[in-house]
């Protein structure tokens, strides 16, 4: 059985569903030009202002301000809680809500499963000779390395893992949702077969995937669990749940590409590591290192995929916030050969000389033209100017003057080039990115209310917020909820009660709660992540207003909402200079 999420089933029903049918049961709409007038049910109104878009979608009013999508207004018309929409449409308009609204104890059965499983590939790889155990001593990894990160292996037979699980009472559907079998013509096997085994485990310490290498020729060398409600990828990093107290005491991470990278250069003495888990970083893998630090070094491949994977990681730990470096392997392909090959010293001697983020980029761009030609100095420029511009200013203006004692082009041209459009391209990219975001689903609970709550739960000092952010904070419907809890039980002790928290939850807020226990908040860095939440909330609540002024501007008609069209083109260009402050 197939699990589809929350975020699927809304997009399914958005897919399904017309919003100018939705409102027009309850709303009288008469066609004005592409869009669709009616009287605002959500306050007095003689004069229509309340506009639906059947090519966009969406319904906004000019008057109260009201706008979304077709599940906004029938959370807000009926009352309902992003659940009871859900229900109310999917009944309406034929669509399974099964494997929609997981409870917490199918997620705990899963761990669970995960942990058997891990299990049995660690006996399989210690309890009789096999290839998996001889390829792991040719590469020169130790018992006790291959014991602390749990390694095991799949041997090569079809259904030994399906065998095992289901001997323990396990079903079928469970093994299949977590990707550690699959169905031929009414028969199972087993996905992992003939495999080294690295379990991947959550800083929780709980265990929600695996890696497997291939031993000797196949495809595809490496073979990850896939998606689940337990696993993703983009959520977690190889080998973090070991090293982050070392990534804390030395203050930075050494970030590499493959679960061998991490196991060799944790075996040799560089224990600050992690690895991406076999994916272009994402920018949740960057808010998670940077609670654990903002100093990053980026150690990938020495190929051109490599290095073009660390030119993308570069930007997305850059726009986190991080201060990122790239390491250069100079003797051997990866960091694993390199090690090897050289020792612990001569590694930490290239972390010393990793390149900062603009010397990389601009060298990047530098290697693709011959600089004793004058046009094509002038053709890299013309690339480096694109590079500042995505720098911060003051960045900007020390490689401004490197760049004008490289190549002999004065300061200034080099300035005018910088200061052109700088304003206008940053403005249209912001206003892309926005719209982009403007369909996301906000019902789940995003990483950033997990943060506050988490650290409420920590220290009971977190719980009064700045006013200005008390009402968005928390979007989404069990934020609000374990918030509202939270603040009701915030007399007394230092901390809260978990078994007075847990007795004002309903079943859908408590198995958030359970979630958010497991989370791990650096200790010591508990007022700089707060600090990062409320910042954070800010920006996306001037993002949200500018995205939704946009909305409106697209939807006014030029005539009929003059005055208001300039009212809303100030309050843009107001909105839009304090986000770029």
């Amino acid at each position: 059985m197939s699990t589809r999420n929350q975020i699927n089933i809304a997009d399914e029903i958005k897919d399904r569903c017309n919003i100018v049918d939705v409102i027009g049961r309850v709303v009288p709409l008469k066609k004005a030009g592409s869009n669709y007038k009616g009287v605002c049910p959500f306050h007095n109104e003689k004069t229509p202002s309340f506009v639906v878009s059947e090519t966009k979608q969406i319904f906004t009013c000019f008057g109260c301000g009201a706008t979304g999508d077709v599940l906004a207004f029938v959370k807000r018309y009926y009352n309902l809680d992003f659940r009871g929409a859900v229900e109310m449409l999917a009944k309406e308009y034929g669509i399974s809500l099964e494997g929609a609204f997981r409870s917490n104890k199918d997620k705990e059965e899963h761990y669970e499963i995960n942990r058997q499983a891990a299990r049995f590939f660690y006996k399989g790889l210690r309890e009789k000779a096999n290839p998996g155990y001889t390829y792991m001593k040719n590469r020169g990894i130790s018992e006790e390395t291959l014991n602390k990160f749990g390694i095991g292996y799949a041997d090569d037979r079809w259904d030994s893992l399906y065998k095992h699980l289901t001997s323990l009472g396990f079903k079928e559907d469970k093994l299949m949702d977590l990707g550690l079998i699959s169905k031929s013509k009414d028969r199972y096997y087993d996905k992992f077969r003939g495999r080294v085994i690295f379990p991947i485990l959550n800083t929780s310490g709980k265990v929600i995937g695996f890696g497997g290498r291939i031993i000797g020729d196949g495809e595809p060398k490496y073979l990850n669990s896939q998606e689940s409600n337990v696993f993703q990828k983009k959520y977690n990093l190889y080998g973090l749940n070991l090293t982050g107290k070392d990534v804390r005491n030395e203050d930075s991470i050494v970030l590499v590409e493959g679960y061998m990278d991490v196991v060799s250069l944790y075996q040799h003495g560089v224990r600050n590591v992690s690895a991406s888990l076999g994916t272009a970083l994402t920018e949740n893998q960057a808010r998670l290192i940077k609670r654990y630090t903002k100093n990053v070094i980026l150690s990938y491949d020495a190929d051109q995929a490599g290095q073009n994977a660390a030119l993308r990681g570069l930007d997305i730990l850059y726009a986190e916030g991080c201060r990122a470096k790239v390491l250069k392997v100079t003797d051997g392909k990866d960091p694993d050969e390199f090690i090897k090959k050289n020792g612990r010293s001569a590694f930490k001697d290239l972390m010393q000389s990793a390149v900062p983020y603009g010397d990389f980029k601009l060298g990047m761009a530098k290697a693709k033209y011959d600089m004793a030609d004058e046009q094509q100095r002038i053709d890299f420029l013309r690339d480096a100017v694109v590079i500042l511009k995505g720098m911060k200013p003051m960045e900007a203006d020390i490689y401004i003057k490197k760049l004008a004692e490289e190549t002999g082009i004065s300061e200034g041209a080099i300035r005018f080039e910088y200061s052109g459009n700088n304003s206008q391209e940053k403005t249209e990219k912001r206003h892309i990115e926005t719209q982009g975001e403007s369909g996301s689903n906000s019902e789940e609970m995003t990483l950033l209310e997990q943060d506050l709550i988490k650290l409420m739960l920590l220290d009971k000092a977190f719980i009064s917020l700045p006013e200005d952010i008390r009402e968005s904070a928390f979007p989404s419907p069990i934020g609000q909820t374990l918030y509202e809890a939270i603040a009701e039980l915030s007399p007394g002790d230092r901390q809260i009660s978990m078994d007075k928290l847990d007795a004002k939850l309903d079943e859908a807020a408590a198995a958030q709660l359970e979630i958010i226990k497991d989370k791990v908040i650096p200790h010591g860095r508990e007022l700089d992540i707060y600090d990062e939440c409320i910042t954070q909330i800010r920006k996306r609540e001037l993002k949200r207003k500018e995205s939704q002024i946009i909305m409106q501007l697209s939807m006014a008609d030029e005539e009929e909402n003059h005055d208001e069209i300039i009212r809303l083109t100030q309050q843009l260009m107001d909105i839009q200079k304090k986000i770029r402050e």
